[in-house]
């Protein structure tokens, strides 16, 4: 079966931008689909710096054997980083021609015709659709019954604009995650500070009961002033797991293991639940993995300390085989997933499936009603 047509082309091309919510996932989208649909043999999309070059850089239709030869994602290069201050659409027959063109590296493939379409959400310019080398008709000679036509650059236009929406949604996505989790820090911030002066008060009535018994029981002077020395000693363990807690999660410092494991340390003493963790076997892993797998716990975490009710829960994360396996299971109420599909309510599990598809991994979860619940997400090596 061929690659649709048409009417159908587009709306397949609009459909999977907006069937992701990660930026990353959609900025590849966008420039894969604008290849597709144009039938070019090459594409890139240009995110901006805010200094006239480029943050990001995506292609489709370049090997990463080619990329990699290519060389360092391109800063400022000639017509692409003009179109960002433009904001206007260049259609040109020979991209080598134009007084802006700059050269290619070294390894960088031969393009000819070239059509290239800003991101504009407003006034704000997003980014940028590069499209290179038109394909030709079966049995065309190039140049001769090739290049972008005017309908192709209304086409890519249509394109860009569902773009903007998607990529604006994506942004807007992952700040509210983001808020969302600066607001459960916030919300843990202040019970762990409820349980720190908690211990402050014990300990200055008790150092008020020894000073009271100093000239009438040394003994019992001395017992309190052991107590002392032990509320303390929490008060002092119960700031520096706030501390832990609040700043980012170290990854690159202390690794995924030592990282998981601290914060749950902080959410045990922080709930009512016993909240445990144990690595086995474990190997570091790329980074976009280990903070994959850090988010995807901390949202199962969240989940099952927030809305199961549990009186234990486990974080394993151990080796299987030649992958890396998180699981985090509760036994709390549980729910029926498919329930929960359908009420059109989440708990989290798009934003975890998400989380581990963009890492190569997959993700299972296992609940029912008064069953608890079992997240597993599971990604290659380690």
């Amino acid at each position: 079966m061929g690659q649709p047509t048409g009417l159908a082309a587009v709306s397949a091309a609009l459909l999977a931008m907006n069937r992701t919510l990660q930026v990353h996932d959609v900025l590849q989208t966008i420039v894969r689909s604008a290849r597709e649909l144009l039938d070019a043999r090459y594409a890139a999309l240009g995110i901006p710096d805010g200094n006239g070059g480029f943050a990001q850089f995506f292609v489709d239709g370049v090997s990463d054997r080619q990329w990699k030869a290519i060389g360092p994602l391109p800063r400022q290069h000639g017509i692409l980083a003009a179109m960002l201050g433009s904001a206007t659409p260049v259609r040109l027959a020979d991209v080598r021609r134009d007084p802006r063109f700059e050269g290619w590296p070294a390894a960088h493939p031969e393009m000819t015709d070239f059509l290239g379409m800003p991101i504009v959400a407003g006034e704000e310019v997003l980014g940028a659709i590069f499209l290179a080398n038109k394909r030709c008709p079966r049995g065309a000679p190039r140049p001769d019954g090739c290049g972008f036509t005017g309908a192709d650059e209304e086409l890519l236009h249509l394109l860009a604009e569902h773009a903007a929406i998607a990529l604006t949604n994506a942004r807007l996505y992952e700040r509210s995650r983001e808020l969302t989790i600066s607001d459960e820090r916030a919300r843990l911030a202040h019970e762990l500070h409820d349980a720190v002066s908690q211990k402050l008060f014990s300990l200055r009535l008790t150092a008020q009961a020894a000073a009271t018994l100093l000239d009438r029981d040394l003994e019992r002077a001395r017992g309190e002033l052991r107590q002392v020395a032990a509320l303390a000693a929490e008060a002092a363990e119960e700031l520096r797991a706030a501390v832990i807690e609040l700043r980012p999660a170290a990854l690159d410092e202390d690794g995924l293991s030592a990282t998981l494991r601290a914060q749950v340390q902080v959410l045990d003493r922080a709930h009512p639940a016993r909240v445990r963790c144990a690595t086995r076997d474990t190997r570091a892993l790329p980074a976009p993995q280990e903070a994959a797998l850090l988010r995807v716990a901390q949202e199962a975490l969240h989940n099952a300390l927030r809305h199961a009710s549990p009186s234990a829960v486990d974080v394993l994360l151990h080796r299987r085989g030649g992958a890396t396996v998180l699981r985090v299971s509760d036994d709390g109420t549980g729910f029926d997933p498919e329930a929960v599909r359908t009420a059109g309510r989440h708990l989290g599990l798009v934003s975890m499936r998400d989380r581990a598809a963009a890492v190569g991994g997959t993700l299972t979860v296992r609940s029912g009603p008064g069953e608890g619940t079992v997240v597993e997400m599971e990604v290659p090596g380690g």
